[in-house]
């Protein structure tokens, strides 16, 4: 694309998208691998970004052609539903990038988001911790302004746990302990981003149940950190968090049910490969993945325009978790012994399913936000 054109129609720019993707074959390799799966989304990026497809309904400010917000959902939707690169480091996008835009100044935004939006970078998020996980505000990693600095560098000592990707990361986006003992705990949470070449910074992937190692620990040990590198100002990491959330149910929900979308439709073939009947259980998940797209498109619709989001997402993290797991309930009743006995993608993914009520804010949480601040339903 040697001249960026401004679309002001979203069919004319899925079908010139698509014509492209089309054109261009970026069909990935036989690595399945979470290595690979990095590589993969890495070679799109750039192939994206250098066509200009990646560029558009970012702020020309950090990098971007312009455009609504909804044009970056049907990227991820046609990359993420061909099976061109894999959700979850799609999702690492969409949320750490639009919080950059937000928050960092804006001449560190406008060289960094590139580096992300292209893929020469990889970032990650350094929220939760052992202690810490849907109570954040109650975080440990401490973040002390050095004295002998000149107010120019603090120094972050602490540990973050379920790191998503961490070490492939060339950055973090790390929420940090600042206020004293009197300031209170919403008041006291400072935003950083963090080079993780720094000295003191140790990354170690976790195993989990599903054989992947997705999640990391990472460690600070008196690590320095420029003061302009905080984002926002002293105070503002709640903040920073609550708005972050959002992003994580709105576009990269998107992708993610274009991803369920294309699994469901794997579990039909596979179904009529082993001689099952497609059933009114399959049914009941097409209807629960309809649902989540019918609610999820309100939701895109919603950030296109401009509104703020809010609670109302939790609605939206339900739904997915929901439908998730579902689908590969329902691939482990219609595929005997697939989930249990065979090392295939079914087994994997219904494992990873497991978190699905519990990762991005749990299930439980998530229905008490709705009760209590949409519904005005009160603590009881």
């Amino acid at each position: 694309m040697t001249e960026a054109v401004q679309y002001s129609d979203p069919a004319e720019f899925r079908s010139q998208l698509v014509a492209w993707l089309g054109e261009n074959d970026l069909t990935p390799p036989e690595d399945h691998s979470l290595e690979g799966h990095i590589r993969q989304f890495a070679r799109v990026q750039r192939a994206l970004y250098d066509a200009g497809w990646m560029r558009y309904g970012w702020p020309e400010s950090a990098g971007g052609l312009g455009g609504p917000a909804i044009l970056r959902a049907i990227v991820g939707e046609e990359v993420v539903g061909r099976r061109l690169a894999e959700p979850g480091p799609y999702s690492m996008l969409e949320v750490l990038a639009p919080t950059m835009i937000d928050y960092a100044a804006p001449d560190l935004a406008a060289e960094m988001v590139p580096k992300l939006l292209s893929g020469e970078e990889q970032w990650c998020q350094g929220f939760s911790e052992p202690g810490s996980g849907s109570d954040l505000a109650s975080l440990t990693t401490r973040a002390v302004l050095d004295p002998s600095s000149g107010g120019n560098t603090y120094v972050v000592n602490g540990q973050k746990v379920w790191t998503s990707f961490a070490q492939y990361s060339h950055r973090c986006i790390l929420l940090t302990r600042t206020g004293d003992a009197n300031t209170p705990n919403h008041e006291a949470i400072t935003a950083f981003f963090v080079d993780l070449d720094t000295p003191g910074i140790t990354v170690r992937p976790l195993r989990t149940m599903h054989d992947v190692d997705e999640f990391c620990e990472v460690y600070f040990d008196d690590v320095r950190v420029d003061a302009s590198r905080m984002l926002g100002k002293p105070g503002d990491g709640w903040r920073l968090a609550m708005d972050l959330l959002p992003y994580e149910r709105s576009t990269c929900f998107w992708q993610r049910i274009a991803y369920l979308y294309s699994r469901f439709d794997a579990l039909v073939e596979e179904v009529k490969r082993v001689g099952q009947a497609v059933d009114t259980d399959m049914g009941d998940v097409y209807l629960a993945l309809h649902t989540l797209r019918c609610r999820s498109r309100a939701t895109q619709h919603r950030l296109a325009d401009g509104q703020k989001l809010g609670p109302d997402t939790s609605i939206d993290k339900v739904l997915l978790a929901g439908a998730e797991q579902l689908l590969y309930d329902t691939a482990r009743d219609l595929l005997p012994g697939a989930i249990e006995l065979d090392e295939t993608e079914w087994r994997t993914e219904y494992l990873y399913s497991r978190a699905a009520t519990i990762y991005g804010g749990t299930a439980e949480v998530q229905r008490n936000i709705i009760a209590r601040r949409l519904l005005d339903l009160g603590k009881e």
